[in-house]
């Protein structure tokens, strides 16, 4: 399992602190203004974008009012200024390819703060192309699987359209699919009986950088840390592979 996704599960079941919760809630409103714009109006039934990203809103206790206005204000009720997706391409430290994907109204700013980051914990930043080859866009499911057995759950899910299943700890795995695929696998499983912690669309590295060294492993995960903690960033992939004994030690 790639490195990023590991981290950002393991804080996910932790929690967020206060601090972090108010910007937590600005990516949020943020991001469903962009489902909205880009995904085919304001309605979830009609719009699977907008549904997953509502669903993560409601897992994050974002207050209903804060939904509502940035779903009117994406329909146009609103004033303010226009926001755009812009995803950054460049290497993390000891060679870690990373994707930085961020909601902005300012990408001067955006930019700026992102390429910061990321040359002051010693990686680098790139351009179009840099590293998004490295990765394929995917439907990621994490569901509680209360102890079932894997290679019966994978044989399982393959039948609904899955191509892959990633064990994240003895209760939960990852389901990936393709991204057509990511709405009929998740509803098969919600009528399986099944309890979906989330489901989004997630890049996920074709080749990964494995790293042994706990030191380095903590060297890049503290630069994803601190680009996630920037206003405009949604989500940061990587192509970081370190040992389950790492993640355990934490």
């Amino acid at each position: 399992m790639s490195g990023h996704s590991k981290w950002s599960t393991i804080k996910r079941q932790k929690g967020a602190n206060d601090a972090k919760r108010g910007a937590v809630f600005t990516r949020l409103a943020n991001a469903i203004m962009i489902a909205v714009k880009e995904g085919g109006g304001g309605d979830p039934e009609s719009n699977f974008r907008l549904r997953l990203v509502l669903d993560q809103a409601r897992a994050a206790n974002l207050p209903k009012d804060n939904i509502s206005r940035a779903i009117d204000k994406a329909l146009g009720k609103g004033g303010g200024p226009a926001l755009e997706s812009i995803t950054y391409e460049g290497y993390a430290p000891n060679a870690v390819a990373i994707l930085v994907e961020t909601i902005t109204d300012n990408r001067n700013r955006t930019a700026g703060e992102v390429k910061s980051t990321i040359e002051k914990a010693g990686g680098s930043l790139g351009g179009p192309g840099t590293t998004q080859w490295m990765f394929e866009k995917k439907g990621v499911i994490e569901i509680q699987t209360d102890g079932e057995d894997v290679d019966e759950f994978f044989l399982k899910v393959a039948d609904f359209g899955a191509d892959d299943v990633i064990v994240i700890d003895k209760n939960s795995v990852q389901v990936i699919t393709k991204q057509t695929d990511l709405k009929k696998v998740e509803d098969q499983l919600r009528e399986d009986g099944y309890n979906v912690i989330s489901a989004d669309f997630d890049y996920i590295a074709k080749n990964s950088t494995h790293i042994e060294d706990a030191d380095k492993i903590k060297s890049v995960l503290g630069l994803i840390e601190k680009l996630e903690d920037l206003g405009d960033v949604v989500k940061v992939s990587s192509n970081l592979d370190a040992p389950d004994s790492f993640y355990e030690s934490l």
